[in-house]
């Protein structure tokens, strides 16, 4: 059913508790992962990313292949929610999967994840 999932990862506390999620969704439906690591742009800017964000990758990708699901990585500067649908419809992903800062939404319209709903062509799976 969701064979390619696209999860975009942020620098934040909870990222790594979402890519558990991510990782057991994608093996609930044997699906395929494309990680989208947003670059900051200062980072980009530098030509390098901050040690934090490094080992953050790295541990998403070590948690990944743990459990032997296949994941492709994308990295783009950070990037607006039409972009993450542009890149989803582009890659042909089945489900966006990514994360929602706050408990309440209705209070954060300017939330990417919120845009992501408003603009994807393919369905939005949000973890909090």
């Amino acid at each position: 059913m969701f064979e390619t999932v696209l999860f975009p990862i942020e620098q934040r506390n909870q990222a790594l508790e979402i890519v558990k999620k991510v990782i057991s969704f994608a093996e609930e439906h044997a699906s395929r992962l494309s990680r989208l690591s947003l670059v900051g742009v200062q980072d980009a800017a530098e030509g390098g990313l901050s040690e934090s964000l490094v080992q953050l990758l790295q541990r998403t990708l070590t948690a990944v292949e743990h459990v032997g699901v296949p994941c492709a990585v994308v990295e783009r500067p950070a990037c607006s929610a039409l972009e993450i649908c542009s890149l989803a419809t582009e890659l042909n992903v089945d489900v966006i999967v990514m994360g929602l800062q706050g408990l309440n939404p209705a209070q954060d319209m300017d939330s990417t994840a919120l845009k992501v709903i408003e603009h994807s062509a393919c369905p939005v799976l949000v973890v909090p």
